[in-house]
């Protein structure tokens, strides 16, 4: 009887879980394998590895998935340098310096990406407010090319998932008991020493939760790259939109995004691996 009940709580989150993440993931499997459509149809009848094929055999769609990794390392290996120290920061700060410097964290959140996005090609254009400053300055003579570029696009999806690296962080460096930190110092450990023995290990769990987030949420990003990138910089989820929206080929587009998928569950496997995570 109890084993019922517990069958019938379950039940309403197991029927959501299976409609908006087992299902769409089904489908999506089942239509990368479909024929390409014709005369305008998205897919046409039967099925085959069309998709997958032309995905690795052009070097246009093939390039795009290292360059899409490496954008999202290179992204979370910012957030990772930038949110360590303010996480600190807060985490050390008194009880009320530590709610105010709490919401200036979450802040950014409140802003939508789009407007963040915008708010980035108006500071790195090449008249935008950074390149104006400088040449009225006299300290460039020309534009930088700050933009429609890798370190525009890294610069600004730091900006836009740099909370999500701050509160794993954060969560983790509160629960630290502050007595190990300072029977280290009592025993002669310098800073360094501290913080590479002591807060860093600690802290690893709140890494290692802080860079899977911010990494997936990187490689899937749509509108910054878009927007920042100006589709100069071609991510693998750039190509996905474009196959299903403008090129209207969802037997491709499936395909890409579950390669993208598979891809992203290597890396993070591997990483995992490599920081010895403990599945739980």
């Amino acid at each position: 009887m109890r084993k019922l009940r517990s069958a019938v709580l379950i039940l309403p989150a197991a029927a959501i879980i299976f409609l908006f993440v087992v299902l769409p993931y089904v489908i999506v499997l089942v239509m990368s394998f479909r024929t390409p459509g014709a005369g305008g149809a998205p897919y046409g009848e039967g099925f085959g590895l069309k998709g997958y094929t032309q995905f690795f055999s052009e070097g246009y769609y093939a390039m795009s998935l290292p360059q899409t990794m490496l954008l999202g390392m290179v992204t979370t290996l910012a957030c990772l340098a930038l949110a360590y120290p303010v996480a600190l920061h807060i985490a050390t700060a008194s009880r009320r310096w530590r709610a105010i410097l709490y919401g200036i964290v979450l802040s950014p959140l409140l802003v939508g990406i789009v407007v963040r996005s915008y708010g980035w090609t108006i500071l790195l254009g090449n008249s935008g407010v950074i390149n104006a400053t400088l040449i009225q300055m006299g300290l460039i003579q020309r534009p930088l090319p700050l933009m429609y570029n890798n370190f525009g696009v890294v610069l600004a999806l730091a900006h836009v998932f740099l909370p999500f690296m701050v509160l794993p962080l954060l969560s983790a460096l509160q629960a630290m008991d502050p007595a190990v930190a300072q029977a280290a110092r009592s025993l002669g450990a310098r800073r360094f020493t501290i913080f590479r023995r002591v807060t860093f290990p600690v802290s690893m769990p709140g890494v290692q939760a802080g860079c899977i987030l911010v990494f997936v949420l990187a490689i899937s990003s749509y509108v910054t790259p878009a927007l920042v990138g100006g589709m100069r910089v071609k991510t693998t989820t750039l190509l996905v939109v474009d196959a299903l929206i403008d090129q209207f080929q969802w037997p491709f587009g499936s395909a890409m995004a579950l390669t993208l998928a598979a891809a992203a569950g290597l890396v993070v496997f591997v990483f995992a691996r490599l920081t010895r995570m403990e599945w739980k």
